[in-house]
């Protein structure tokens, strides 16, 4: 356990600087609430001026520099990208670098999310100045302590890779670590943060940090918290949502050795055993009568006719200009195109866990999450402890995706409830199959579009209408996601697609059913969906036209110039104007999404299915990323990677489908993700660019089904407008398909 999980906060923040001596850097989230969300506390706002009582950096007389993240590190590479920040403006030797988890704590609340949160891919970009903050004022304070010790003005000073500099004197900062630490610290109004001509770190592609301790297995995941004295939890579940438990009988369950306890928790039954497996068996043996509830008949066919007929009718209007319904019928030709796609879990491979121990004044939790100070309240809440009495240790993230970002930290609730009955430390933990089912799915949605094109083939009317569920109705977000009905996470990527916007006569409605079924974020949201829909939409469009898909998207983009940037570099380095091998074909999407702007060519073949049909193989990816200032280029280039496989997943296999009320998928043999052998080769391109950073943790899911679609149509001629993408009986090639 680290010294962190064995002190209060307040003891935390003394014992981070004085033990072993060294500076500590505190300082304050420029215009960030200090909200303990769910109690609805009054809002405390910092502002850039103010310098916390926080560790944000530490410098410890061994020459050590810690830093402490404020956000999770899921795979996305902030346990790189954030520290890069610091040490550019530090000056730091990179090699002395270390890394923790920030404690849960209002210090370390996001500037986005007024809480302590990571999720939306803003992380990087929201911590691009307070992390080079923290640097600048650390060197301050260095140059002035080695001033005094040098007996020169701080104009005779330079610093370079963790060394203070006055002519032949030198000083390593741990040893000026100490004498810094008295002084002031400096007005943040003070600081001058470097030109980026003069950056030796940021832009640079640099090695993970996190590399080392997971390769050799000595990172902790939730599932790897163990102590004396830990037993472990598994909860019986209603098998239709929103049931729950009538009755239950225990006795089989008490037998199984190794079983501690059999509880009901508001969730279902929980056994409490020795170790997973005797919880495992224990629950098995259960008997338990269920009240299924009212969503015992939810059905996916059933629901798909729902949202199918919902999307040829006006939904409440996300966006409109013009008078659509007079233009439409003007139009020198009309496409009509109905687009849908399932229900989705996240699937990350490592499930849902929580540990979790209650003592008289203080509640632990070690946990992979994504929202600190949500897990944080839930639990004072229940234990009717204060937050600041709980104590969050984030463990990393076996996969993230969103689903460790619930409004109702359901498996928290889970556990801290289980830890309190069974009045000991408790493990509780989902298997795969209580993962796949459990909830929290990205919404199936329905799109259906009619665009009135003129003589030149170019959009002069568009009515747009998405169905599926809202993320934020009937949470503590829905005040300021739901604006007029409309939650701008459903229909993002239309409601602000440049395509329909630049669009004289336009409407876009949504329809948001309520279905009984859980639904949350999922790897880029609403672009999950939208980016199919529009860029399939799109493509059809082009050909519609009788033009090139790339030279029409140039012309409709020409007021979008880092939509055209990624578009022609994509197109460029793929071999667009080229013919591809024999038995390939290619296809283009382009997207906006979390300030980034993504484009990608999906070149395919097709190959021999078990079933002796015809299966699509994606060869190869070009894809092209335009995110601002790019502070680690080989981190943004594993993201786009990483971003491509998760959406192909989705594009040829996944899916998640109900009858009788339950869930029909339980593991990866039913719920399939892409699989090793199905990788393509990818090739990533970064735009040089001086904007904003924009995230790189989602965008690279949103272009790839649609890419992958609109090359099938160039391969096959057969539009495929629902996910996954399904081949009409075809005859299988003759030869096998050829291979990057």
């Amino acid at each position: 356990m680290n010294v962190a999980s064995k002190l209060s906060r307040r003891d935390f923040l003394k014992t981070t600087a004085l033990a072993g001596g060294g500076l500590v850097i505190g300082f304050a989230i420029p215009g960030a609430g200090r909200l303990a969300m769910a109690q609805q506390a009054q809002v405390a706002t910092a502002t850039a001026a103010a310098f916390a009582p926080n560790a944000f950096l530490r410098i410890g007389n061994d020459d050590s520099m810690t830093v402490l993240l404020a956000h999770s590190e899921m795979g996305q590479g902030i346990w790189t990208a954030l520290p890069m920040l610091i040490a550019e403006e530090l000056d730091a030797d990179w090699s002395k670098i270390k890394v923790e988890h920030a404690p849960a704590a209002p210090e370390y609340f996001s500037s986005v999310f007024h809480m302590q949160g990571t999720g939306g891919s803003t992380t990087t970009w929201s911590e691009f100045d307070r992390y080079r903050q923290a640097g600048a004022a650390a060197r301050v304070l260095l140059v002035q302590a080695a001033a005094a010790r040098f007996n020169v003005p701080v104009a005779d000073i330079r610093t370079e890779n963790g060394e203070v500099i006055a002519g032949t004197q030198r000083a390593r900062y741990g040893a000026l670590a100490d004498d810094a630490a008295k002084l002031k610290a400096p007005d943040p109004a003070s600081l001058t943060l470097k030109d980026a001509k003069d950056w030796k770190i940021i832009g640079k592609p640099t090695k993970r940090l996190d590399s080392h301790e997971k390769i050799t297995g000595r990172a902790e995941f939730g599932m790897d918290v163990q102590f004396d004295g830990l037993l472990t939890a598994v909860v019986a579940h209603a098998p239709v949502f929103g049931g729950k438990v009538k009755s239950f009988d225990a006795t089989a369950a008490k037998a199984i050795p190794g079983v501690r306890n059999v509880v009901q928790i508001p969730t279902g039954v929980a056994v409490v055993a020795d170790h997973y497996w005797a919880a495992k068996l224990g629950r098995d043996a259960l008997k338990v009568e269920w009240d299924l509830g009212p969503n015992a008949a939810l059905d996916s066919q059933a629901l798909r006719t729902q949202f199918t007929q919902l999307a040829a009718t006006r939904g409440l209007p996300a966006a409109q200009a013009g008078d659509v319904a007079a233009a439409l019928p003007k139009s020198a030709k009309t496409v009509e195109a109905e687009y849908a796609v399932p229900y989705l879990a996240h699937a990350p491979m490592e499930p849902m866990n929580c540990t979790v121990k209650i003592g008289k004044d203080k509640c632990e939790l070690w946990i992979g999450t994504q929202f600190q100070t949500l897990e944080q309240t839930t639990a004072a809440q229940i234990t009717g402890l204060k937050p600041e009495q709980v104590f969050v240790h984030t463990t990393f993230l076996g996969g993230g995706f969103g689903r460790r970002a619930t409004p109702s930290p359901d498996i928290v609730f889970e556990a801290v409830h289980i830890a309190k009955a069974a009045n000991a430390p408790v493990k509780t933990v989902w298997s795969r199959e209580d993962d796949i089912r459990g909830g929290f799915y990205r919404s199936a949605f329905v799109h259906r579009a009619s665009v009135g094109l003129d003589a030149a083939g170019k959009p002069v009317a568009w009515q747009h209408d998405a169905v599926g569920q809202s993320i934020m109705a009937g949470t503590f977000m829905e005040a300021m996601m739901v604006k007029n009905g409309i939650d701008t996470t459903s229909i993002e990527g239309v409601s602000d697609s440049p395509y329909i916007l630049d669009v004289p006569d336009h409407r876009v409605g949504l329809h948001s059913p309520q279905t009984g079924i859980p639904v949350l974020w999922w790897r880029s949201v609403g672009h999950s969906h939208t980016a199919f829909a529009m860029e399939s939409l799109v493509d059809e469009l082009a050909h519609a036209a009788g033009q090139d898909p790339v030279e029409y998207r140039r012309s409709l983009l020409q007021k979008h110039p880092r939509h055209l940037g990624v578009l022609d570099l994509a197109a460029e380095k793929a071999g667009w104007s080229t013919p591809p091998a024999q038995g390939r074909a290619r296809g283009i999407a382009v997207h906006e999404s979390f300030g980034s702007f993504i484009a990608q060519v999906a070149e395919v073949s097709l190959e021999r299915a078990p079933d002796g049909g015809s299966a699509i193989r994606v060869n190869r990816v070009v894809c092209a990323v335009d995110c601002g200032v790019a502070i680690n280029p080989a981190g943004v280039v594993a993201q786009m990677e990483s971003g491509i496989a998760f959406g192909l997943g989705a594009a040829l296999h996944s899916h998640i489908t109900f009858k009788d009320g339950r869930v029909q998928e339980s593991n990866y043999h039913d719920y399939q993700v892409l699989r090793l052998d199905e990788m393509p080769a990818v090739e990533v391109h970064i735009v040089p660019s001086t904007e904003k950073s924009g995230g790189v943790g989602e965008p690279g899911t949103a272009p790839i089904a649609p890419a992958v679609a609109n090359a099938v149509f160039a391969l096959t001629q057969q539009r495929l407008r629902e996910l996954p993408l399904q081949l009409a009986a075809t005859p299988a090639p003759a030869q096998p398909a050829a291979t990057a």
